[in-house]
């Protein structure tokens, strides 16, 4: 049986063609399309031709976008000594040792955005993988949530740092901000995250990489992107 719409749902779809749209045209259209009360997240769906089963076609990384996200992420960090006085000092919401651990092993605690450990705390740590791991909380290296420049980490996601990966179907999620925010600082974001997924092309992925891009309100419509980067950004 087919899934009933809502009406503001059924007149924000027929606002958008069944085409491959420039960046430049297609975030005013979402913005148009809105109906929402609330100020909705923009997210950037890319589908990639890697196989996600194999180590190697993993696509991750992170980037800072230019203009944020448009709100602020709560960090905690786990350290000891200096850094944790490094973590307050950089804005951290919660800094701690084996406390903070503790906390989030016995109590399943997770009030916050973004994780930071220093590499000599990682062995107490990993003991949180099945609280952190499916939230997809847990420090890594490759992320920049393992290190000793606890005061940069924290600094880079206050200023609108996010990761990316490949999930089970080789699709990237990533939000590029709020639809309040103005076209072009959109319009930017998305480009950022886009190039960088590009740059993050892994040498064993064969054929066309990136094979469908979209941009997508939490509640609107999906608008299909034009996948030739030379073409998506438009006259931008």
């Amino acid at each position: 049986m087919a899934q009933k719409i809502s009406k503001n749902l059924a007149k924000a779809r027929a606002l958008v063609e069944p085409r491959p749209y420039t960046l430049i045209d297609a975030v005013p259209l979402l913005q148009k399309a809105k109906y929402a009360k609330f100020d909705e997240t923009v997210d950037i769906t890319l589908r990639l031709g890697v196989d996600p089963r194999h180590a190697d076609q993993m696509v991750r990384g992170t980037v800072v976008l230019p203009h944020g996200l448009g709100k602020t992420k709560i960090v905690a960090v786990i350290a000891s000594g200096e850094k944790i006085k490094d973590a307050e000092a950089a804005g951290a919401e919660f800094f701690g040792g084996e406390e903070l651990v503790e906390k989030i092993q016995k109590e399943g605690w997770t009030a916050f955005d973004a994780l930071i450990a220093t590499p000599d705390m990682m062995r107490s740590v990993g003991r949180l993988g099945k609280v952190l791991g499916p939230k997809g909380l847990m420090p890594n290296p490759k992320t920049g949530t393992v290190t000793n420049d606890v005061a940069s980490a924290v600094k880079e996601i206050k200023a609108g740092k996010v990761e990316f990966r490949t999930d089970k179907t080789a699709l990237v999620h990533v939000p590029v901000g709020k639809l309040s925010f103005e076209s072009q600082k959109l319009i930017d974001n998305a480009m950022t995250v886009i190039t960088s997924v590009m740059k993050a092309k892994p040498s064993a992925a064969k054929g066309k990489y990136i094979k469908g891009i979209t941009i997508s309100s939490t509640m609107g419509p999906g608008v299909q992107l034009d996948s030739s980067v030379s073409d998506l950004a438009g006259k931008a």
